[in-house]
This record gives structure tokens, sequence and C-alpha cells, in this order.
């Protein structure tokens, strides 16, 4: 049996010795699917980026493909939650998935005709390959989104790892970021995807995790997306069960 892509053991997360999650408990398998459910603030993003090395592992243990996460970044991958690349820099869409392939390259060598074959490749399974040309700045947001994932798969990650990738995203791009990440998944990529959309979880994921300030509850959706365990993480949020429809409404 392949060894775990994510496996997470009483974990603590934080920075600078102050935890911001606490408690997370959970194993991922090569292929599956886990949505990290909760509200904005709740620690999401900083539990993944503790998966990638980049936020403190306070108390218990964290291993990544059988690695220390600071020592899996070479067989992961990443799209944040916002670009960090300025929309009016002059780079195209190409270049921008380009830098998927740098760890591969190194960045003072040349791109081969492999690197090139799999940019071309990432940005036709998310639908761009007509836009492979056109400045990264004068696509849409949604379009923009896609470019950034085909960056994090053009690195052909075992474990790709997703900060709220529909926020702001046309229904177009969702549906093809959708399908890409059903692809992946099923070709054996482990995915982590945050959100704080209950249908996403519910139709994407294979396990849900629920945080906020700690882990609340791990399983399927089934088991997890329910008014118990919903109201635990979600707080003074009041939850109305309406014809099988789970709906969160500020106090």
């Amino acid at each position: 049996m392949a060894a775990a892509a994510l496996r997470l053991a009483g974990v603590s997360v934080g920075y600078q010795g102050r935890p911001v999650v606490t408690g997370v408990d959970l194993e991922l398998r090569p292929g599956q699917r886990l949505a990290l459910v909760g509200p904005n603030g709740a620690g999401k993003s900083t539990l993944i980026k503790s998966v990638l090395g980049l936020a403190e592992i306070i108390d218990g243990s964290a291993t990544v493909l059988d690695r220390a996460p600071a020592h899996a970044r070479a067989f992961t991958g990443y799209v944040p939650q916002t670009g960090n690349l300025d929309p009016d820099f002059p780079v195209s869409a190409r270049q921008v998935v380009m830098m998927g392939r740098y760890r591969r390259l190194g960045w003072w060598r040349p791109a081969r005709a492999a690197d090139r074959r799999a940019v071309t490749e990432a940005l036709d399974r998310v639908g761009l390959a007509d836009r492979a040309g056109l400045r990264f700045g004068l696509l849409s947001g949604g379009q923009r989104q896609r470019v950034l994932l085909a960056r994090a798969i053009a690195a052909q990650p075992r474990l790709l790892l997703l900060d709220e990738p529909f926020n702001g995203v046309d229904a177009v791009s969702q549906e093809a970021i959708v399908r890409v990440l059903r692809d992946l998944s099923a070709a054996g990529t482990a995915l982590v995807i945050s959100t704080h959309d209950l249908a996403v979880a519910r139709d994407l994921a294979d396990l849900v995790c629920l945080v906020n300030g700690r882990q609340w509850a791990v399983g399927t959706p089934g088991e997890t997306l329910t008014a118990g365990p919903l109201r635990q993480t979600y707080g003074s949020a009041a939850l109305d069960l309406e014809n099988g429809r789970m709906v969160l409404v500020d106090p």
C-alpha cells in the first residue's frame, strides 16, 4: 500500500509559538480529496501553510509523503487564495505556468522540450490553451485562477493544496477547476481544498475536516456536514436544514 499523502497526529499549528489551529488528526491517502471547512479566519490557510512547511508545527507530528513538510515541497503543489503576481506585470499566461517547472529546471537553465510540453498540457487541461500568449493581467479573475492551477499541476505534484480556489470565480471557471481536480485525484494525486462553501465540500470531497480554531470533526461529508458538527464549528451562526439543504445565517 502506498504511503499516506498526508498524516497529521495531534497537530497544533501557528506562528512564533502561538497556536492558530489545535487538535488536528487526519490521514489522507493518494487520490483522496480532503476539504477543510470553516468560517473566514478559522485557520484553514494556516493549516495549509503548515503542510508546506511555512507555518510552525507547535505540537504533534506531521508527515507529507513520508517526509517532514519542508522536505516534501518538491512533491507538492500550491494554489494560493490570491495570486502574488502583479496583474500589471508583463508576463504571459504561458510564462506564469512555466514557473511551475522551475524546481525541476533551476532558475538558470533554459526550458527543455519536456517543460514546454508540460506547460502546454497544463494550460490545455484548464481550458486555456488558446490564451497561452495573452498577458496574465488581461485575463478574467476566473481565468487567472485557472492559470495558477495550471502552474501548480505543471510541476506534476503528488499532493496539491488549494486555498479557497473558488472565491470570486465564475461558473465556467469553477466547472473547469472541478473537472481538473477530479481528473487529478483519479490519477492518484491527493488534494487538500480549503473552502467555506458547504456545497463544494459536499459534492467534491471524500473527507471533510471541520476547523475553527481547532478540529471539530473529520469524516465523510455525510458524517460531518450535519447540524451537530456544523453548529459546533460555526458557533453563533444559525443553521437551518430545509429540504436537505444546509444554510448558515450570520446572526
